[in-house]
C-alpha cells in the first residue's frame, strides 16, 4: 500500500485505538479509585475535553492550513505572541479554577488549578505538533500521536493502581503526562520561508468559538437535562447513549488533520470543482448516513445501550433516535467546519455555531415537553441549525475560491 493510501487508514485506526485507550483510562479511573475518590479527576478530564476544542483543535488547523498553503513563516512569526496568548489563557483558567476549587474538585488545596494550568499548556503544545505533522503529510505520526497521548496515561495509571497509589493528584498528573507527546522530533520546528495573509488571532479566536461551542452542544446534553430537572437515571442514559453514538465523531475527529490539508490544497490551487465535488459527495453520504442512523437508532438503540451499560441505562426507541440523528448530524457539521477553516472562514463558522444555540434555545423554550425530551430534541435543533448555517458558509467560501 503506497503511503497516500495509508494515511487516512492510519489515521482512523489511530482516532479508534485512541477513543478505546480513552475509554479504558476512564474504566481505570472509576474502578480503581472509586466514583467519590475520582471526581476531582473526572473535572479535570472535563476541563481538558474543552482545552482540547479551544486550543488544540485551532491550533492543529491553523498551522496545517498555513504550512500547506506555503506560509510556514507566519508560524515561526506569530509564535511568540501566540505562546504568551496560550500562557494567559491558561493561568487565567488556573486562577478561575483556584477561586472555585471547593466547587469543582472538593478541595482547598492548589494541586488540581496547577494541573488544569498544565492541562491546558500541554493541549496547545499537542495541536502546535499535530498541526506541523500534518502540514506536512506526516499522517501517520499523527496517527501515533493520538494513541501515545492515550497510551501513555493508562500505562502510567495501571502502575499506581498497581503499586497501590489511589492519590487523585498522582492520578491527575498522568492525565497531564499524556501530553508529554508533544515532544515528537521536529513537531516544534518552523522555517522562516512564506508569509501569507495570515492573520492568526483572528483565525484561532474564531475556530476556538466555533470549536467550543460545537463541544457544548455535542457533550452538554446531560448537563442540560440535570439543569431541566430530569433524573439522575436519565441523565446517565443520555451521557452513556451521547458516548455510544458519537464514536464516528470521535474517528472523524482524529482524522480531520488530513481533510484540511486536501480542502487547503485545492483552495490554494483554485481547484473550485475539487472542492464542489467533494461537497456534493459528502452531501450525498450525510443523506444516507442520516437515514441509516434514524433506523438503527430506532430498532437497535435502546437494546444497544442495555447491551453495552447495562439494564439500569434505558431510553425510549423515540429518544434514541433523535440522538443518533444529532451525532450524525455533529460528523458533518465537523467536515463542513473543517472545511470552512482550511478556506480562512474561522469567524464565518463562530458565527454559524451562535446562530445554531440560539436556534435551539428558542425550540427548547416553546416546546413545552418533558426535560428528556426537551434537551435531546434541543440538541438535534442545535445541529441541524448549525448544518444549514454552516453550508451556508461553505458556499460563499467556495464562491470565493479564486481559481487559477
Amino acid at each position: 500500500m503506497r503511503r497516500a493510501d495509508r494515511a487516512p487508514v492510519a489515521l482512523a485506526l489511530g482516532s479508534v485505538v485512541s477513543g478505546l485507550l480513552a475509554y479504558v483510562l476512564f474504566a481505570l479511573l472509576t474502578r480503581g479509585l472509586g466514583a467519590a475518590t475520582a471526581a476531582p479527576v473526572s473535572v479535570l478530564w472535563t476541563l481538558w475535553a474543552f482545552a482540547a476544542a479551544a486550543f488544540t483543535f485551532p491550533l492543529q488547523h491553523w498551522i496545517t492550513r498555513s504550512v500547506v498553503a506555503g506560509h510556514e513563516g507566519d508560524v515561526r512569526r506569530a509564535a511568540g505572541r501566540v505562546a504568551v496568548l496560550v500562557l494567559l489563557a491558561a493561568l487565567a483558567i488556573g486562577v478561575l479554577t483556584w477561586l472555585l476549587r471547593h466547587q469543582l474538585f472538593r478541595r482547598d488545596d492548589a494541586w488540581f488549578p496547577v494541573l488544569a494550568v498544565l492541562v491546558t499548556l500541554g493541549s496547545a503544545a499537542v495541536g502546535v505538533v499535530r498541526g506541523a505533522l500534518g502540514g506536512r503529510g506526516r499522517f501517520e505520526a499523527v496517527a501515533w500521536s493520538l494513541v501515545v497521548e492515550n497510551g501513555l496515561r493508562c500505562l502510567l495509571v495501571g502502575l499506581l493502581l498497581l503499586a497501590g497509589v489511589h492519590d487523585a493528584v498522582a492520578h491527575g498528573l498522568c492525565l497531564v503526562a499524556g501530553s508529554l507527546v508533544a515532544l515528537w522530533p521536529a513537531g516544534l520546528r518552523f522555517t522562516h520561508a512564506g508569509v501569507g495573509e495570515s492573520r492568526p488571532f483572528a483565525f484561532l479566536s474564531g475556530a476556538a468559538a466555533g470549536q467550543v461551542i460545537s463541544q457544548s452542544a455535542l457533550t452538554g446534553g446531560p448537563v442540560l437535562l440535570a439543569l431541566l430537572g430530569g433524573s439522575p437515571r436519565e441523565v446517565t442514559a443520555m451521557f452513556a447513549a451521547l458516548a455510544l453514538f458519537r464514536a464516528p465523531y470521535m474517528v472523524a475527529l482524529g482524522s480531520a488533520p488530513r481533510l484540511t490539508l486536501r480542502v487547503t490544497q485545492h483552495a490554494t490551487a483554485g481547484d473550485r470543482v475539487a472542492i464542489r465535488s467533494f461537497y456534493r459527495t459528502m452531501a450525498a453520504l450525510t443523506v444516507m448516513a442520516l437515514a441509516l442512523a434514524g433506523v438503527l437508532g430506532a430498532l437497535l438503540g435502546p437494546a444497544a445501550l442495555r447491551l453495552v451499560f447495562g439494564d439500569t441505562v434505558d431510553l425510549g426507541a423515540g429518544v434514541t433516535t433523535v440522538l443518533a440523528l444529532g451525532c450524525t448530524l455533529a460528523l458533518t457539521n465537523l467536515v463542513l467546519s473543517v472545511g470552512a477553516l482550511a478556506q480562512g472562514r474561522a469567524g464565518a463558522v463562530a458565527g454559524a455555531w451562535g446562530v445554531a444555540i440560539l436556534v435551539a434555545a428558542g425550540a427548547m423554550a416553546l416546546n413545552g415537553l418533558s426535560p428528556l425530551h426537551t434537551s435531546s430534541g434541543g440538541f438535534l435543533a442545535a445541529e441541524i441549525a448549525a448544518a444549514v448555517a454552516l453550508t451556508a458558509v461553505t458556499v460563499v467560501a467556495v464562491k470565493s475560491t479564486r481559481t487559477t
